[in-house]
């Protein structure tokens, strides 16, 4: 699980080239997704989700997914679960003090938001976690999320 983490973060372009086209493909089934219901797809998209991001990023299905502005390294494989860079206790290195086998998450993360087109995002602050949503899929958060918001901008000019 780790190798791939670190192969993601080292493709993090590639990472985000795909993350952006499947976020692309569920805004457009979007319409679709509605009628049959964000609450009844949650458990299958998680599902499909866990999986996914579980073997590429050890995903730890937090419902508020950061893959995308930090680096494709999930802060919540940090052992205190910082989600807005590296804690004082980074070594000298780039490894953590807790897991000293392990490269800090954020030290990784700002390598690859450096790979990223969009790699200045990794300066955006990070909600803390609303532990509601673990186990929830963010896929279906950010659909609705986007498309509310085009929804309230149509209906403002409308």
């Amino acid at each position: 699980m780790y190798t791939l983490r670190l192969w993601a973060v080292r493709n993090a372009r590639l990472m985000e080239i795909t993350y952006s086209a499947v976020e692309k493909t569920l805004i457009a089934m979007a319409p679709l997704l509605k009628r049959i219901g964000y609450e009844r797809l949650d458990k299958p998209v998680a599902a499909v989700e866990k999986v996914v991001k579980g073997a590429l990023f050890d995903c730890q299905m937090c419902g508020q997914c950061a893959l995308s502005s930090t680096g494709m390294s999930c802060p919540m494989n940090c052992p205190k679960t910082i989600r807005n860079g590296p804690c004082g206790g980074v070594r000298a290195d780039g490894y953590c003090e807790v897991k000293p086998e392990m490269r800090c998450v954020w030290v990784e993360g700002f390598a690859g938001s450096q790979r990223m087109k969009a790699g200045s995002d990794i300066q955006v602050v990070q909600f803390a976690v609303d532990h509601r949503l673990k186990g929830r899929s963010s896929w279906l958060r950010v659909v609705q999320e986007k498309t509310s918001a085009d929804d309230a901008t149509s209906g403002a000019t409308s």
